[in-house]
């Protein structure tokens, strides 16, 4: 994959994928813009962005870096959420949630294996 060839969307991806897609980009955005330059943060956003590029140039790295990612995000949320329901309703869980489902959905599972390389 050169420069040239870099992706950051990809149309010919599923409804599912695309959205992950521009979920991680929207992550990442909010950690590096938002984050107050915290490393953790950083970190996050540098690994979305990572996600979102690997998924839109249909690489298996990119998959598994982007269920890594969103696990990553989803694990602490469900420790929180274990002892205080009220966390759900932030836009941030909200994001890592949808964003680990549109991975592990059908279309998009059945999509990886198909066509990544």
């Amino acid at each position: 994959m050169t420069v040239q060839n870099l992706r950051w969307t990809n149309p010919s991806l599923p409804q599912t994928l695309q959205i992950a897609v521009w979920l991680f980009y929207i992550d990442a955005a909010f950690d590096l813009l938002l984050g107050g330059g915290t490393p953790i943060l950083l970190i996050l956003g540098l690994l979305s962005i990572g996600s979102g590029l690997g998924l839109a140039n249909e690489r298996r790295w990119g998959y598994a870096l982007a269920l890594a990612t969103a696990g990553l995000r989803t694990l602490p949320l469900a420790l929180v959420l274990v002892n205080d329901l009220s966390a759900l309703v932030s836009l941030g869980t909200i994001f890592a949630i949808a964003r680990f489902a549109l991975l592990l959905h059908p279309q998009s599972r059945q999509y990886f294996r198909v066509y990544f390389r």
